[in-house]
């Protein structure tokens, strides 16, 4: 399908008028992964604007990212397709020009599509990070960068212009600062808007602002029960660090509330929180990401408006990075494009159905030494097991019910055969319906030392091969 076949497709719209259309807000923070919210009874978290949130409106226990890294989880929300159908296979490629975006759809009808943060899909050198407007993927107002870790120290970029512009204090309130002078302004306008957030902490290096680092004794966190000492794994001041930068981020969310009341914007706003993926931070003895456990492919899910949504909601339904796209664009009464492969989970948000989904398709397609990532899996994650394997054997089986800190593996336990067969069968299932096959794997080392992003960008882990290994 042609870029222009797929705009032609997505805009046959809902009889709805703009002026009717719902605003809606989507923030996402870096590596925050989904059990970390009080309000799920994480006793380090300190998240009561988000407990707020999900106490009046819904939260989802079940979101899960489908390629749990950075780069390939934000093709997948951005296109609404699975990385291997995206192209996106590895960490720090650029995504296909060719490839749809919710936000063009949405600009197509009126809507004033706002990008502030961390954009990680251009390739290239990720700093200074500007982004030209014809790869902004409809985007029609612009403050970010392509990837920064330096969370106190960061640059980006306003509108067309390519000049950088030094941002002076921590970025999760920088960040929010953009935030609110685009809510300013799209208050003072008729069209509806579509504005998200993307901060890059509580993503490492784990350094809070003094302010709220302060408020954490280490030796007092609760860890989890999987939690196992190993190589690199953050110990507990790490974590402190952690969970600190996160209730910075919960401040500029009851900061970002208090704007919208301000400008009169509640009742026709609906609000997300959700992340990329997660944080092993030492689960499974592990670190980063990239893993099959729940540390690693679990985010938050918390969606606002109590007219719209409905209060005090909860949903157990499985709900995935790649049905981001098609619902956002449902939930503003468009119709995703063809070329999306994830579900419109409209019907389930606003109570309708219980679910659509029984399973969530997992895909890492590469090692990385970095995080301990050993080669490509597959796996698959359903309402109470998850299962992964290597293309030449089998890894995990857990039972999520009965063991909810995955601390037993029941691969290749003869009592559990049947149960692993059932589990392969419908991942292979999966693989094949989306156009996945073991042929997507890559195996020489690239996301390693940077190899992708530090000279030019590559639209694929092949084109780098191609023109950089003899």
């Amino acid at each position: 399908m042609t870029r222009r076949h797929f705009l032609a497709s997505a805009t046959s719209v809902a009889a709805a008028s703009r002026g009717q259309r719902p605003n809606l807000i989507f923030i996402m923070p870096d590596q925050w992964r989904g059990q970390a919210l009080s309000c799920l009874g994480d006793v380090n978290a300190r998240t009561p604007n988000l407990d707020k949130l999900a106490a009046e409106g819904l939260l989802m226990r079940n979101v899960i990212a489908n390629t749990p890294v950075c780069c390939p989880a934000r093709s997948v929300i951005l296109t609404g397709k699975y990385t291997h159908a995206n192209g996106m296979t590895a960490n720090d490629l650029r995504l296909r020009m060719s490839e749809p975006s919710y936000a063009e759809v949405m600009r197509q009808v009126g809507y004033k599509t706002g990008f502030i943060g961390k954009w990680h899909i251009d390739g290239g050198l990720r700093m200074p990070g500007y982004v030209p407007p014809e790869r902004r993927r409809g985007f029609n107002w612009w403050a970010a960068n392509q990837c920064n870790h330096n969370h106190f120290k960061s640059l980006y970029f306003r509108g067309d212009s390519s000049e950088a512009i030094a941002m002076s204090k921590f970025e999760v309130e920088g960040w929010m600062d953009l935030g609110v002078e685009f809510l300013r302004e799209a208050a003072r306008e008729k069209n509806p808007f579509f504005l998200t957030v993307q901060m890059g902490p509580p993503h490492d290096p784990y350094k809070a602002p003094g302010e709220y680092a302060s408020k954490y004794d280490a030796s007092r966190l609760k860890l989890r029960d999987n939690y196992r000492e190993g190589e690199r794994v953050p110990a507990r001041a790490g974590i402190a660090e952690y969970y600190a930068m996160m209730e910075s981020i919960d401040d500029q969310m009851g900061r970002l509330m208090k704007t919208l009341e301000e400008l009169s914007l509640l009742d026709n706003t609906i609000v997300f929180f959700s992340s990329d993926h997660g944080d092993m931070l030492g689960s499974q003895g592990a670190r980063l990401k990239r893993k099959p456990w729940e540390e690693s492919i679990s985010v938050p899910g918390i969606w606002w408006n109590p007219k719209l949504i409905g209060r005090g909601r909860t949903s157990e339904a499985i709900f995935s990075h790649v049905d981001f796209a098609p619902t956002f664009l449902g939930l503003c009464g468009l119709k995703a494009p063809t070329a999306m492969q994830g579900l419109d989970h409209t019907s389930v948000i606003t109570g309708k159905r219980k679910q659509l989904r029984d399973a969530a398709l997992l895909q890492i397609f590469g090692p990385f030494s970095g995080d301990g990532t050993m080669a490509g899996w597959r796996g698959i994650r359903t309402a109470t097991h998850t299962y992964a394997r290597y293309e030449n054997e089998p890894w995990i089986l857990h039972d999520n019910q009965r063991d909810p800190f995955q601390l037993k593996n029941l691969a290749g336990s003869r009592e559990h055969a049947s149960l692993q067969a059932s589990l392969e069968k419908r991942m292979n299932a999966m693989m094949r319906t989306s156009g996945d096959s073991w042929s997507h794997n890559w195996t020489e080392p690239v996301e390693d030392g940077g190899r992708l992003y530090k000279d030019r960008a590559y639209g694929s882990v092949a084109e780098y091969l191609r023109t950089t290994v003899p």
